[in-house]
């Protein structure tokens, strides 16, 4: 079995059940056992713990503003960019088609897998140890500390004297009640990136997200 410490000491939990974080970590392009099942499970878990906390710090906050901070908190951004904070994506276990098509740094792949381990968590250690999970990874529901890449990445383009970017719809994939939408960052007529997401909204961020990095890289 690979050794997953690193990912472990990440989380600030050690399994005892090693084989539990195996199958959160197998992605179902691996066949009969992957970690779709722990995916369903962790996302409930995940929406426990974050309602708990934000009903404990957010006392005046009514019902539906609630909702919407805890939609904010649990979108696949914000799990994506978690579970790059840990590394989660070296630690998956796909084959090798999935890989070469970037599966690893998937913002679907590594949301699914986030919940799958969360929920990995929870059947070894507990609620308390899920939730100090989320605590570690999502924060304390004080803020949503939602990332807007695009504004970002507008913001830090405009300043360097770059036109405002465009952003186009150039793929769609999957079945019709699940799919998978591609998005491109365009400035000046040349594409700078693309991202994928489970809606238009969401793969336009991602672009943004991994344009971001290009410039941070080039220096521009």
């Amino acid at each position: 079995m690979a050794d997953h410490k690193a990912l472990e000491s990440a989380l600030n939990y050690h399994f005892r059940d090693r084989a539990l974080l195996r199958l959160a970590l197998t992605h179902p392009s691996m066949g009969r056992r992957h970690n779709q099942r722990l995916e369903f499970l962790g996302d409930a878990v995940l929406e426990l713990c974050v309602s708990e906390r934000i009903y404990a710090r957010h006392p005046e906050m009514q019902e539906g503003a609630m909702t919407q901070l805890r939609q904010k908190l649990v979108r696949e951004e914000r799990l994506a960019d978690a579970a790059r904070r840990i590394g989660l994506g070296a630690h998956l276990i796909m084959d090798w088609g999935c890989e070469s098509t970037g599966g690893r740094e998937n913002p679907s792949v590594l949301c699914d897998a986030f919940e799958a381990v969360l929920a990995a968590v929870y059947l070894d250690g507990g609620l308390d140890a899920a939730r100090a999970v989320v605590l570690l990874l999502i924060g304390d529901c004080s803020e949503t500390g939602e990332s807007d890449y695009k504004s970002d990445l507008q913001q830090k383009l405009q300043a360097r004297g770059h036109a405002v970017p465009a952003y186009e719809t150039v793929g769609q994939a999957g079945p019709p009640h699940d799919p998978v939408f591609t998005a491109a960052v365009v400035l000046d007529g040349r594409e700078i990136a693309r991202g994928e997401g489970k809606s238009k909204k969401r793969a336009e961020q991602e672009a943004a997200r991994r344009a971001l990095e290009i410039l941070e890289r080039s220096g521009e």
